[in-house]
Formats: C-alpha cells, structure tokens, sequence
C-alpha cells in the first residue's frame, strides 16, 4: 500500500473545537487514517496519512467544517506508514507563540513557490528561516540566515535582538508547512517591519511544485514523523 500525506493548516474561527474534535474521532477512529490533527478555536493544523480514498474523504469532512482547500494541501507518499497512532488533540492554539500575541489573520505577503526564486534574487531582501535549529542543520534555501533557537517562541527574542526595521526593510522567511510564518510574519509587521514576505504553503509546497533542477533548496526538509526528512523525490507521486 502507498500511503497518502496530507499535511495542512487553516487560521479560522472554530466556536465549538470540542465538538469537532469529537465528530473527527466518530469518523474517523475505526478507519486507516494516522497522523495527529490539532483543533482550537483559531483553526486546524495537521499532517495524516492513510489510503487515498481515506485522504479524500478527510479533506472533504474538513472543507465542509473549517473551509479547508485542496489546493493548500500538501500532498507526499511512503510505502511505509509514517504514523503509528491517529491523534485528535484540542488545543488553545494550533501553533504557540508564548512571548508575544499576535493576530495571524494580519500576516505578510503571500508568496507562490513558483514565485519564490525570483523573491531570492533580490540581493535587498533578508531571508529568515524560522524553524528550529536542528530543522536548518539538515537543509536550508541557499543564502537563508538561520537564527539559531531552540523553539519557535524564540523567534520573538531572535528578531528583538538582531533585526532592526530601520535596517531590514525587505524580508523573506519561510517554514516547514507554512503555519510558523503566519504569526512569524504578522510579528514582524506589529514589530515595524514594513515588507515582510513568507512562501505560501512552505518548503513543502516548494519541492512539491518547483523542479528539483530549478530549486534554490539545499538539504534535506526535517519532518516530524517516522520519515525524519524528505526531498523533492518524495512529491512524486
């Protein structure tokens, strides 16, 4: 069996979590499904993986209860099953940011993958990898400054400490899957940075449609399952 990944995120109003969380188990809980999906009043965040007819009927159950599209999927492959347990968790955030609140629905500029090498070439821009220091030790975009933390509320610090709006009038971060650089992005802006860019749908989307001989990636993309890391070998499928 090749199993389907899907991972995803969607910042949006949830009044009832709980009850979601307890629909998805009803669901979902007797089925192939694996993976862990975190659900707050702010939104959804998670990667799963199960049969494609399993994945589908996943992603339709939550594009009619928290208006997940498609087409901001995204979508790898494993003949081996990259999760042992399915996990609904509900959360008070789907992604924490301890020292400092912030509003992700205010984030910076979408930029499309396809997009993104041209944003690089622009010798104006800073480019900010904000994941956690042993993600950047296995790959990183060519150019990107790595800050270095231990967790992603040590962003806050990273950027109060070494960035300056005055300085840094262009910059361009990124993130796994693209969630870290909503409220990363939307930080920035309340901080005073004026143009701030992130890669919409992440590095994940980034080796998912951008050909491995026209990629600015270096490495490997750290990933949390079984896996540990893919490439842009694991986006075909």
């Amino acid at each position: 069996m090749t199993y389907t990944i899907a991972a995803f995120y969607r910042f949006v109003s949830l009044p009832q979590p709980d009850a979601l969380g307890k629909e998805m188990r009803a669901l979902f809980g007797d089925s192939d499904l694996r993976g862990t999906l975190l659900i707050a009043g702010e939104g959804i965040n998670g990667t799963l993986a199960g049969s494609a007819a399993t994945i589908d009927h996943l992603l339709a159950v939550l594009a009619e209860k928290a208006g997940l599209d498609r087409a901001e999927v995204k979508f790898s492959f494993s003949d081996e099953r990259p999760f042992k347990r399915l996990k609904f968790k509900v959360k008070s955030e789907i992604i924490a940011f301890r020292k400092a609140r912030v509003d992700p629905t205010h984030a910076g500029h979408y930029v499309q993958p396809q997009d993104w090498n041209a944003l690089l070439a622009d010798k104006e821009v800073l480019l900010l990898d904000t994941r956690n220091h042993y993600e950047t030790d296995l790959g990183t975009f060519t150019g990107a400054v790595k800050p270095g933390i231990e967790n992603f509320s040590d962003f806050v610090t990273y950027v109060r400490e070494n960035l300056d709006p005055a300085t840094h009038r262009k910059v361009a971060m990124f993130c796994t899957g693209g969630i870290r650089c909503e409220k990363a992005s939307a930080f920035m802006l309340q901080e005073g940075f004026d143009e701030v860019y992130h890669l919409k749908g992440g590095i994940l989307k980034y080796l998912e449609e951008v050909p491995e001989q026209a990629s600015k990636w270096q490495g490997e993309c750290y990933i949390f399952d079984d896996r540990t890391s893919v490439g842009h070998e694991d986006f075909q499928s």
